[in-house]
């Protein structure tokens, strides 16, 4: 191992070591071009989930790490999941017992150490008369559930509870429902945190970063060559290993032409909760094929997902929702919620995520396994497939992989928490509620007291339509390595995703914040504002086609829904 680390081995007392922002990054892209010997331990290809809690761990254990990630951090299937933290149910009935076992151990581990940024979400499951699977098929699944947490938490209630608990249900043939748990997160900033965690205590990692693929000497691997992608320039590292954690792309960077991956998009619809309750989250079957389908609280939004479909498009262009997918879930929550009358005018945003699935061959996209692969090509390590949930485990089998090119003393210890679990000095700092003050924790850990003294001036407000403080953005633009606006608002804070237009009405005070923090003069505000909205029409809005076809149905109907906001009951 080396002991030379281009991170902050000892972080403030605010958490932040310094601002990795545009300052930091020139001059820590200028010391990687310019070191010619020192080798690293691993260079990780692959900002999402996957390379992020690889990072983690290896810094734990000493090594010397760069995390390099060609777009921004989770910019790909990391920031565009169900946010679920689960053990995934519907793989038990597929048979994968173990990979339900592994991630409900992991939500476990997650509930108790991520600080609050992985919650306990219940989840109802209605039965209806002629439903199948039925009753006592999800019954014996929860029970078996229940046993790999080691606790017996699942509910079972008739039908007029549970109409009081979902009152928009479709009532006709409703017999009753259950109720289980599991858990939510924000995905993106699961991600962020670990890598921002593992940057203030000795790591290193750069966004907009590309890597060609490896080079090897004496057939085995001897580092990298990467471009920053930002202001130009090549720098070629050398290291002892090198991990390909792209996920779907991870095929290109193999030595292999040979293809293992099947790319399976997810899409999602989101809408504002008054129009689409969920007080608690719903697995729903749809009527065509009898998929689960999720609806979902989060972040004061209600999303409707997943769709399980080959993405045959070009995996650098960002997946986008189609006609036929929207078309699908609509046809969900228009079965199960008909009083509702939703329509696709009510939806604000959406995303689409691609799954890197490991193919086997099945003709249903739903029943490939989402178990995770590592392949050992002399030192180039590639990890693909997995969940959300399982990442560290993820981490700990790519490590152990790894020990054999690190050397014999490198120890690895799966027992200390996933994240620090100290936190600021709360009574140094500005009173805030319990519900603000732990949000802010789960998302920035120790970090939360520098972000919080950050603020300006009613900026501990949270922003209307959201979940999110003002001054979030401020510190997130300030120290997290936001290259472009679409980092800012559909990553370090989901307002693009929450608000309609992708928040648009309130981008003249965001750019207030922004100007100051990124030093944008107003060309490149302007040239920024206008990209995101283009990224926000093309890839989290509704397929083109559908705003069209909705524009004229408006034009030529009368409206026939709900004029007042439904009444939301209490769990």
């Amino acid at each position: 191992m080396s002991e030379h680390q281009h991170g902050n081995t000892e972080p403030s007392p605010s958490g932040g070591c310094e601002a990795w922002n545009a300052s930091w990054r020139s001059r820590f892209w200028g010391e990687l071009a310019s070191d010619e010997h020192p080798v690293w331990d691993l260079i990780i290809i692959g900002g999402g989930i996957t390379g992020a809690g690889i990072m983690r761990e290896a810094v734990r254990m000493g090594l010397k790490v760069l995390l390099v990630e060609q777009r921004d951090f989770s910019w790909g299937t990391s920031s565009r999941s169900s946010k679920l933290v689960h053990g995934g149910l519907r793989y038990l009935k597929e048979g994968h017992i173990m990979l339900t076992r592994d991630a409900i151990h992991e939500r476990q581990r997650l509930l108790k150490e991520s600080q609050t940024l992985v919650q306990p979400l219940k989840f109802l499951i209605s039965n209806y008369k002629g439903q199948k699977p039925g009753k006592w098929t999800f019954r014996a699944g929860l029970t078996l559930y229940d046993l790999l947490a080691a606790k017996m938490d699942h509910e079972v209630f008739d039908a007029e509870t549970f109409k009081m608990m979902v009152p928009h249900l479709d009532p006709e043939g409703l017999q009753g429902g259950l109720r289980y748990d599991d858990a939510q997160t924000d995905d993106s900033r699961l991600v962020l945190r670990l890598v921002f965690e593992s940057m203030a205590l000795g790591g290193s990692a750069l966004n907009y970063v590309r890597a060609e693929k490896p080079f090897f000497e004496d057939d085995r691997v001897a580092g990298v060559v990467l471009h920053d992608l930002i202001h130009g320039g090549s720098a070629r590292l050398r290291a002892r290993v090198v991990v390909n954690a792209t996920g779907a792309w991870a095929d290109h960077l193999r030595r292999t032409e040979e293809k293992r991956l099947r790319p399976l998009r997810g899409s999602h619809l989101v809408f504002p909760a008054w129009r689409l309750p969920a007080p608690q989250a719903m697995t729903i079957l749809h009527p065509r094929d009898r998929r689960p389908v999720f609806l979902l609280p989060w972040e004061g939004a209600s999303v409707l997902g997943t769709t399980d479909v080959d993405h045959r498009q070009d995996l650098d262009e960002e997946a986008s929702v189609t006609a036929d997918e929207v078309d699908y879930l609509m046809e969900v929550v228009q079965a199960r919620f008909p009083r509702l009358n939703l329509t696709v005018d009510d939806v604000i945003a959406s995303w689409s995520g691609v799954r890197p699935v490991i193919s086997h061959g099945a003709k249903d996209p739903s029943k490939e396994s989402r178990d995770h692969a590592i392949w050992d090509e002399n030192g180039l390590l590639t990890i693909t497939g997995g969940k959300l949930t399982t990442f560290r485990k993820m981490a700990f089998d790519l490590l152990q992989k790894a020990k054999k090119y690190l050397g014999d003393d490198v120890h690895i210890d799966k027992h200390p928490p996933v994240f620090r679990q100290d936190e600021p000095d709360w009574k140094a700092l500005p009173p805030l509620e319990a519900p603000i003050r732990n949000r802010l924790l789960g998302r920035y850990g120790l970090a939360a007291g520098a972000l919080i003294r950050c603020a300006g001036p009613d900026e501990l407000r949270t922003i209307p339509g959201t979940e999110t403080l003002w001054v979030e953005l401020r510190w997130t633009a300030r120290s997290e390595q936001v290259a472009h606006l679409d980092d800012l608002l559909l990553r370090r804070t989901r307002i693009g995703l929450l608000l309609a237009e992708g928040g648009r009405d309130i981008l003249p005070r965001i750019r207030e914040i922004v100007q100051i923090e990124l030093d944008w003069d107003d060309a490149r505000w302007e040239k920024e504002e206008a990209a995101y909205l283009e990224i926000w029409r093309r890839h989290y809005s509704l397929p083109p086609e559908m705003i069209e076809r909705a524009a004229s149905d408006e034009a030529t109907e009368p409206e026939d829904r709900e004029a007042t906001p439904p009444v939301v009951p209490h769990e």
